[in-house]
């Protein structure tokens, strides 16, 4: 580095340094050090830190800028001994060029010296060169001097304003320069500061304030994201007695827990809950603003002035009276004046303003009063949870202090006790139609919650397979599988059988069927191993009132599934039947049905006589409409037969003359035909108000009709 660029760099520093620097804050992860973490499985945790203050502290700490949301949120400050927390600052989160911009001296566009000196015109500095010397910056301006015989370089020079007069200096000749005007010394500072935190723009400072006196016990806590912690569990199998199927087994469970904050956890209390808390985010590190509706004030346009012309012929009379007055009259905005100024009335008004702000000035002191009082009531927060339940949630406290160095994970143990399990097949044929699974019924002996997860099962010293575990808890009972069972082999089969009918009724006109559906499902289980093995045969439990008749019991029901079980002994078949019927009901409109479907139910065994001889005058009346219809539709295509007859008579008549003997006879025959048409329509028109007669009878007799 050139001795120029070093003569800069002192400079620079002593220009940022040369101020004595106040109490800064200390940093939390001294002052407060990370105490306990609680990590819960709605992705969130729970951070608590503690530590001693002395008097007045300020304590900074720092977050990544995505957990700022969540710590504005549920950040909780206590302090425990007679202190209290003042103000919680944290950074903006407007850009850094932002908030550079706002101080006194703009460090935006990382300035040279000689940039940030001009910047500095007219404010007063002392400085060191060859001689120690004080003055005001007047400015900095850039000269061509010669380096060499041939060489020119550029340099920086500052002309300062002394008391002797304009001096001017070569940047590079001065060793230290410092800032007269203390504020603008502290801006500066302020300026490097956030300077300084940019260069880790992922993190913004926390300040945290605390007020008391002595050396005082804080504490400090905090929600934010947090990956899931994670359960997995080993299952040991002891051998079962002969012929039991119930043996003892050994449980281990461990948490997966994953550090991925920026600082190590070192010897923290640890906690894992487990549960569903309500956990969401909300944006309140973004300044928010409410927009207002913007109202142009009105605009008059003012009149000229006028002037007008003086009244000639009484201006001496004017004039006289003027110089007649012993003095000139108060004018009424003078009187006005003057009472605003300072009259009688006028003390008063002012006396009651003074007493008026006396009294508001009197009652913002007794609702400031107020207000302290209802904070210093609630200086400290004391948790509400205790022990290991905790409402909806189940917490599992880890005996031993917990370090786990940052972007690293561990495994924590939970469970290692022994539990009960039995062993069972499982046979789903939706899940595997040939073989059932090898599985367990584990009983939950132990006293904790167990959480989802995976379980490896370990049988007679080696590997049996996997399983997954559903949140358990004390006392309760869980199905597994973790293999397949290939000594067992399941058929099953499918039995269709025909509806039958249970009764037959008549309501208003409508036969009412109770009909009484029925399916069978059998399996045939074949045994192929040498030990017995208790099956449990799980069935689809349907909706649509479907209702188990055979087998009258299940060993168990689940919301959506029968179980039956079946023991298989060695090279014996074993058959489990499963009958389930479903009643219904269907109606049937006697208008709507024709006389083979009323038939049907005539010569059915169901219906009571009262039914049948009922369906029995419907089905006579339908016939009797049926007849009727038959007949009118007879007619109407004889109609149509006629028609075409007399359009193949119209045609032929077009070809031949009037007078012809062959036309003559076409006109005769549609004469006969006319007539003919005549009575059909008649005749139509009678069988059609039998018809409507005879539909009438029928509506009005099926109307009446209640039959059981």
């Amino acid at each position: 580095m050139s001795a120029t660029s070093n003569c800069l760099l002192a400079a620079g520093l002593a220009l940022a340094c040369s101020m004595t620097v106040g109490a800064e804050p200390q940093s939390g992860a001294d002052r407060l050090p990370l105490e306990r973490v609680a990590l819960f499985t709605s992705g969130v945790g729970f951070f608590q830190h503690t530590g001693k203050v002395t008097d007045d502290a300020m304590v900074e700490m720092k977050f990544p800028a995505a957990d700022v949301n969540d710590l504005l949120k549920s950040m909780v400050l206590e302090d425990l001994d007679g202190g209290s927390v003042s103000t919680v600052s944290y950074a903006s989160r407007d850009p850094i060029t932002k908030t550079l911009g706002t101080f006194a001296v703009n460090l935006t566009d990382n300035p040279s010296l000689g940039q940030i000196i001009g910047r500095l015109r007219g404010e007063k500095v002392e400085l060191d060169a060859a001689n120690r010397m004080a003055g005001t910056i007047v400015g900095v301006e850039r000269r061509t001097v010669p380096a060499g015989e041939k060489q020119t370089v550029e340099k920086e020079f500052l002309t300062l304003l002394t008391a002797g007069g304009l001096r001017t200096l070569a940047l590079d000749a001065i060793t230290e320069i410092r800032l007269v005007d203390k504020r603008l010394q502290g801006e500066l500072e302020k300026a490097l500061a956030v300077l300084a935190l940019g260069h880790d723009n992922d993190k913004k400072s926390v300040v945290l304030q605390f007020t008391g006196k002595g050396q005082r016990n804080v504490r400090v806590g905090y929600v934010q994201e947090s990956p899931l912690w994670k359960t997995s569990y080993r299952l040991v199998l002891d051998e079962p007695a002969a012929g039991e199927q119930r043996t003892k087994a050994r449980l281990q469970g461990w948490a997966i827990v994953e550090n991925t904050t920026d600082q190590d956890w070192k010897d923290v209390r640890m906690s894992l809950v487990s549960g569903r808390p309500i956990s969401f985010t909300m944006d309140l590190y973004q300044p928010l603003y409410v927009p207002r509706p913007r109202v142009v004030p009105e605009l008059y346009a003012s009149l000229l002035p006028q002037v007008y012309g003086q009244d000639l012929v009484d201006a001496e009379r004017e004039f006289g009276r003027a110089e007649g007055k012993g003095r000139p009259a108060e004018s009424p905005l003078a009187a006005k004046a003057s009472r605003i100024a300072g009259g009688g009335g006028g003390g008063k008004e002012a006396d009651k303003g003074a007493a008026k702000q006396e009294n508001e000035t009197s009652d913002t002191r007794r609702r400031a009063q107020q207000a302290k009082d209802m904070f210093s009531a609630a200086e400290s927060i004391r948790s509400l949870a205790a022990g290991e339940n905790l409402g909806e949630l189940f917490r599992y406290e880890i005996e031993r202090p917990v370090t786990i160095d940052r972007q690293r994970s561990a495994m924590l143990p939970i469970v290692a006790e022994g539990v009960e399990v039995e062993k069972v097949a499982i046979y789903d044929e939706r899940v595997l139609a040939k073989h059932p699974l090898a599985g367990l019924r584990l009983v939950n002996s132990t006293k904790l919650n167990l959480m989802q997860g995976p379980l490896t099962v370990f049988e007679a010293g080696g590997y049996a397979g996997d399983s997954r575990v559903e949140d358990m808890a004390p006392g309760s009972e869980r199905l597994l599988s973790y293999a397949i069972d290939l000594d067992v082999e399941v058929n099953p089969r499918t039995q269709s059988q025909a509806d039958e009918m249970l009764a037959v009724k008549i309501v208003k006109g409508t036969l009412v069927v109770t009909r009484k559906a029925t399916r069978k499902k059998v399996f045939e289980i074949k045994n192929s191993g040498s030990k017995p093995v208790k099956m449990l045969v799980e069935h689809p439990r349907d909706g649509g009132n479907w209702k188990l008749v055979a087998p009258e019991k299940t060993a168990e029901t689940t919301r959506d599934r029968y179980r039956f079980a079946v023991l298989a002994e060695p090279g014996k078949p074993a058959t489990l039947e499963v009958v389930e019927e479903q009643p219904g009901e269907q109606r049937i409109a006697l208008s709507n049905i024709d006389a083979g479907q009323i038939g049907i139910f005539v010569q059915s065994k169901v219906p009571s006589q009262r039914v049948k001889d009922a369906l029995g005058q419907v089905l006579a009346k339908k016939r009797g409409i049926e007849e009727i219809v038959r007949t009118k539709q007879e007619k109407e295509r004889e109609i149509q037969v006629v028609e075409q007859e007399q359009n193949r008579l119209r045609q032929n008549m077009g070809n031949l003359d009037r007078n012809n003997e062959l036309y003559l006879k076409y006109v005769r025959k549609m004469t006969e035909q006319e007539d003919r048409v005549d009575v059909l329509r008649k005749e139509i028109t009678v069988l059609i108000q039998k018809e409507q007669a005879a539909r009438r009878e029928l509506d009005d007799f099926l109307q009446q009709l209640e039959l059981d």
